[in-house]
């Protein structure tokens, strides 16, 4: 792979790359540019400004991520596009699905600095099996960022306020070129003293404010610590299927996803899938985010400072069998109920090679985080392998 400077800058803090990123390859494509800037004040409910030209705006229409056209259905998942310069330039680096990063309907902070860390699993090909030993006894985390990348993912979904992130989601969505489609990502905010109604509803006006926003589609984010101490919502399938049909009632017919983490039960996995899809509340899946585990440093202590940081979630190569082994259960399930929904394949990304294994094990979409951060050219060569 070829060494990039990554467009998230993991030296410094999550503040600091809003405000000033992204970097490298990234901030480059957005030299010359028309100005698209996190905050910009022209309204989101008004006339739409025309659009910036992509660099892909001469490729062929090849694919479709929830309905819309696009040149190939590949791009960058919730995560590393913090705000409407990242999706921006991902979009000018030929990156045709770009994610803005999940937000919320309140300002939310971000876990301490540092977040990312190199990962360092260790088996021979540097990857993480769910239900590992070794995920329990510590994986060696450090300052040592070597390729094929894993990194830990330790952010606590930050989130900007809606009036900031609105106008700025809406600047993102006018900046996509032909064949390309500003993804939104959500999720629903549990404070303490809330009921569960409440947490539902919380969701529901998520969904709302981003609908406000010109949206034609989203992403709802289950696959995040927020129930807890590393607990998950996709772990609960039936609460999950009572969101989504709050979520639906606000957003109609606009297609919703929902981003999983791994889920080691086919009977869990396939009863997710009954109590969205089978229920006319969700149209696809997303799948995997991160496998949690326990971070050492090179003495065997905590990695990451701080309470309730001894685990976090590992993305990049080291989770790509996993990402592949939930598409391919996903899809086994589809035919076996025989329901119409989507797959968007997530984990491990880090060449052509493993674009098209997505593709083969069932995934109708694919992308790529960590694989892009620190590979900015990463979409333009799965192209140019096609």
């Amino acid at each position: 792979m070829s060494d990039f400077e990554p467009f998230y800058d993991v030296k410094h803090s999550y503040e600091d790359n809003y405000e000033q990123g992204p970097f490298g390859a990234f901030a480059e494509a957005l030299k010359g540019a028309p100005s698209v800037v996190s905050g910009d004040s022209s309204p989101y409910k008004g006339e739409s400004e025309k659009k910036t030209t992509a660099g892909t705006a001469e490729e062929p229409v090849s694919g479709t991520f929830l309905g819309q056209p696009v040149n190939l259905p590949f791009g960058i998942p919730a995560g590393p596009l913090l705000n409407s310069r990242y999706t921006t330039a991902a979009f000018r680096m030929g990156f045709d699905l770009a994610t803005y990063k999940t937000v919320r309907s309140r300002a939310w902070g971000c876990n301490p600095f540092p977040n990312v860390l190199a990962v360092h699993p260790k088996s021979a090909d540097g990857s993480l099996t769910p239900g590992s030993a070794e995920l329990d006894e510590g994986v060696l985390a450090d300052t040592n960022y070597e390729q094929p990348i894993s990194i830990s993912n330790s952010f606590g979904v930050p989130s900007q306020s809606p009036d900031v992130w609105q106008p700025d989601m809406h600047a993102a969505i006018e900046a996509a070129g032909p064949g390309q489609v500003l993804v939104p990502s959500f999720q629903g905010s549990r404070v303490e003293g809330m009921s569960e109604e409440e947490y539902i509803a919380d969701h529901a006006t998520t969904a709302r404010l981003i609908t406000e926003t010109g949206a034609k589609l989203m992403v709802m984010n289950t696959s995040c610590p927020n129930e807890g101490h590393n607990r998950l919502l996709c772990h609960n399938p039936l609460l999950v299927g009572r969101i989504t049909e709050a979520v639906k009632q606000e957003i109609g017919d606009i297609p919703l996803m929902v981003k999983l983490a791994y889920i080691p039960s086919d009977d869990d996995l396939e009863l997710m899938v009954r109590s969205t899809v089978g229920h006319g509340t969700v149209q696809g899946f997303s799948t995997i985010n991160t496998i949690s585990a326990k971070l050492v440093d090179a003495n065997g202590n905590q990695a990451l400072p701080g309470a309730g940081r001894d685990r976090s979630g590992v993305c990049g190569n080291a989770i790509r069998g996993a990402g592949l082994d939930m598409v391919a259960r996903l899809a086994a399930i589809r035919e076996k109920l025989g329901l119409d929904f989507k797959i968007n394949g997530v984990g491990g990304v880090v060449s052509p090679a493993d674009y098209q294994a997505y593709r083969n094990a069932g995934a109708d979409s694919v992308m790529s985080a960590t694989g892009a951060m620190w590979d900015a050219e990463l979409a333009r060569r799965i192209k140019a392998s096609l």
